[in-house]
């Protein structure tokens, strides 16, 4: 296995969990830069795009998808020439140890966020309307012999909520084991619920048995205080980096008006049901940043 000559940082969390917010962030300090997408989900799925699913294991590493992964990140850095990779992808929080097979170099930055919220908004992603742009930029990261089988896939995907009464998306977001079985017949909320319980306690059970150093952040502190936590990354990445005028410019669009949201639009009936879902990995995610 070839060496990096630069370093990756991934961050992981469940989806609508402020990864794009911690990476837009990372990526405007100097010497950090990242893929010009939202993520490259189909990179990470090189020989495995005919699986349903997105929970793999480091038992799915072989040479090659992990010599073209690596490559992708070797050409990335030689692209823009600076030391810090920053990767996010949310199907990445179902298979972290698949990840840290194919790049045992990286650093971690796990951010959490409270189940409520994140399901209030992962219920809006599920109806949302066609956004070709954002596509067409995730497109260029399409490996060129998968392009027509994941052209089909996704316009499939569109023809489906036009044609169900809920007039949702057949799939959004990562996709467990046995997804379409554990979905059916089940309300937005409850299968936005099941996403976020299933991201974080794969994302928990992957973390609490690496060996490796994990900066664990609460995206409702990150918010509160972002100068503060965004230098505490910073100290966890490379203390040598922290430049306190730098950061507060880093931070100046960081925004807490999302916290309690989904309290504030859900019903109390939707709030319960999430808990019910969610709230044990929820207490067991924060007890292991804790420590």
């Amino acid at each position: 296995m070839d060496n990096f000559n630069f370093k990756p940082v991934i961050i992981i969390g469940a989806a609508r969990s402020g990864t794009n917010m911690l990476r837009d962030v990372l990526t405007s300090l100097d010497d950090f830069s990242t893929w010009p997408c939202d993520e490259i989900n189909y990179i990470w799925r090189y020989g495995n795009r005919e699986r349903e699913d997105d929970e793999f294991t480091a038992e799915d590493v072989n040479s090659q998808n992990k010599a073209y992964i690596r490559n992708e990140f070797k050409k990335l850095h030689n692209k823009y020439n600076t030391y810090y990779i920053i990767e996010k992808t949310c199907a990445n929080s179902l298979r972290v140890d698949y990840v840290n097979e194919i790049i045992p170099e990286a650093k971690y930055i796990h951010i959490y966020r409270d189940p409520v919220d994140v399901s209030a908004s992962a219920k809006k992603r599920w109806k949302a309307p066609l956004d070709l742009k954002y596509i067409l930029k995730k497109a260029r990261y399409v490996p060129l012999k998968d392009i027509p089988y994941y052209a089909f896939k996704y316009f499939k995907n569109r023809i489906k909520r036009f044609t169900n009464k809920e007039k949702k998306l057949e799939y959004w977001g990562p996709k467990f084991k046995n997804f379409k079985n554990t979905i059916a017949g089940k309300s937005l909320i409850e299968i936005s619920a099941i996403q976020w319980q299933k991201s974080v306690s794969n994302s928990y059970n992957s973390f609490s048995k690496l060996n490796k150093e994990v900066h664990h952040i609460a995206y409702e502190d990150f918010v509160a205080d972002p100068s503060a936590e965004l230098k505490n990354i910073i100290e966890f990445i490379n203390p040598e980096l922290i430049d306190e005028q730098k950061i507060k410019a880093a931070v100046q669009k960081v925004s807490d008006r999302s916290v309690g949201k989904g309290y504030r639009e859900l019903s109390e009936a939707e709030v319960k049901t999430i808990k019910e879902i969610s709230d044990d990995a929820y207490n067991r995610v924060k007890r292991l940043a804790d420590e």
